[in-house]
């Protein structure tokens, strides 16, 4: 009777574990959460056998199988968490805690140091705790409070729909680390062991959090897909630049045939308006395309950016840069006001600003195209505390409904032309320099995103971009807003 319930919980968490490496493959988060669930199976297995054995030498034997898996459960929680919550810094103190359960099961292997025999409970056998056992109490005590601390961390800066993710983590593995009651048993204290029910519990936790709000995030799929494109891009954009350099030479070459009746004029003008630009044509839908892979990577691999690469950049040189590299759309670029500026610098990068402003920008012109209406307006403003860059459009705005989720990874209000990497990477890249970005926005009149980068203590009052804009507006002595 015993061993009923640890047995049901075994086979489940084993099917879970194996269902979740068929369906979801070898990432990392997939990894480490099959590995809990199989570790926890053999341990829950491995007791559902104990409890009905009687004889001494195989419940020996068993005790120390089963806890030879034990072992190294505390560091399969830590390491499932550190994967969850993005924190690849964390992996060397993983792999440490692998060592030292390593050393542990040798001890437990090969003498009573780590497990000095067992009890026998009204259940059954259990195994009795050694010199070497509190160590192991230690270690889980440790790094599981360690992986639920980075957990809580990261949610706290984690988009709305991973922040929910993350907050059943923690409640499924809070859950689980109650099962290290069951320690009680191990120094004399008889109870039926009640842990089992707490690791069912947790089970079911992250299952909500796995299929509901979609734990196992398809981003590797993508980094993977974006990586294969990246080639046949170039390649495609190497042709188009070969097309547009030769391509007026031989339609001038067709000029002069046909002036001097050497060939029919068989082209109609709008084929020859085609032909003259469509080297321009497909090398700006290539470079749009990479703009996407480029936000797309970064995002994917924002945990791998080396923060200490860091520097300060004047925001207004950023912003000039971006307005001047987007690949526009015929006049699109008119529609872009920048109002009078207040210059400040900021601590992070200018590339992933950059490419913030792309997706603004392509956002923007979208919401805009589909209005038929409306124009973008920038403008920054200093404050004490924060700088703020302000992105307005009055385009078709965002229904008050999907604004809570704009944020959230492959979330996208564009039926049939969006990926919905665009604003988490815009979330992401602003939480990576300490500051955030909000949303307001009435649908059918306008949005508005508000950048806010924390003020730099050592940043002097007029940097060279302010003074050189300060400079141009003296000589042409044109009031604010100017037009871009």
């Amino acid at each position: 009777m015993y061993s009923i319930l640890p047995a049901l919980v075994a086979s489940v968490f084993l099917g879970y574990g194996l269902y979740v490496v068929c369906t979801q493959g070898f990432t990392r988060i997939g990894i480490s959460f099959s590995a809990l669930c199989i570790i926890s199976a053999f341990w829950q297995g491995t007791w559902a056998v104990l409890f009905q054995v009687h004889t001494p030498g195989l419940a020996m034997f068993l005790i120390k199988f089963g806890y030879l898996l034990i072992l190294f459960l505390p560091t399969s929680l830590y390491h499932f968490l550190t994967e969850v919550s993005d924190s690849p810094k964390e992996r060397h103190l993983v792999y440490l805690s692998y060592g030292i359960a390593s050393i542990l099961a040798v001890f437990l292997v090969t003498s009573d140091l780590f497990v000095a025999g067992f009890y026998e409970y009204f259940w059954g056998y259990y195994p009795r705790a050694g010199l070497l056992h509190p160590i192991h109490v230690l270690q889980t005590v440790v790094v599981v409070n360690r992986g639920l601390y980075i957990t809580f961390r990261q949610q706290k800066i984690a988009p709305p729909n991973k922040r929910i993710r993350l907050r059943l983590c923690i409640a499924g593995l809070l859950t689980y680390f109650f099962a290290a009651i069951d320690y009680l048993c191990n120094y004399g204290f008889e109870f039926y062991p009640p842990g089992v029910l707490f690791i069912a519990v947790s089970l079911g936790i992250i299952t909500v959090a796995i299929v509901k709000y979609g734990l196992f995030n398809p981003m590797a799929i993508a980094a993977s897909v974006a990586h294969e494109m990246r080639t046949p891009l170039l390649s495609i954009r190497n042709q188009a630049q070969g097309i547009n350099k030769y391509i007026p030479t031989l339609l001038h070459s067709y000029d002069l045939a046909v002036a001097n009746n050497l060939c029919e004029p068989t082209l109609p003008p709008f084929a020859l308006n085609y032909l003259a630009t469509i080297g321009k044509t497909l090398t700006h839908e290539v470079d749009r395309t990479s703009a996407v892979l480029d936000m797309m990577l970064a995002s994917i691999k924002m945990d791998q950016i080396d923060k200490a690469s860091f520097a300060q950049h004047d925001i207004g040189l950023c912003l000039a840069e971006a307005i001047d590299r987007y690949t526009y759309d015929r006049q699109d670029r008119e529609h872009i006001v920048v109002s009078a500026t207040e210059e400040f610098r900021f601590y992070g990068s200018d590339t992933l600003l950059i490419l913030v402003f792309f997706n603004l920008l392509k956002n923007a012109l979208y919401a805009i195209k589909i209005a038929g209406k409306g124009e973008i307006s920038i403008s920054t403003a200093r404050g004490k505390n924060v700088n703020r860059l302000y992105f307005r459009d009055t385009g078709t705005g965002i229904a008050g409904d999907a604004l809570p989720n704009i944020f959230d990874g492959f979330f996208t209000t564009k039926e049939g032309d969006g990926t919905g990497v665009g604003l988490t990477f815009c979330h992401r890249v602003m939480a990576s320099f300490g500051g955030r970005i909000l949303c307001d926005s009435v649908a059918g009149q306008y949005t508005t995103f508000t950048l806010e980068f924390p003020v730099l203590p050592n940043a002097s009052d007029v940097s060279p971009a302010a003074s050189k804009l300060q400079q141009a507006e003296e000589d042409a002595a044109v009031p604010p807003p100017r037009r871009l």
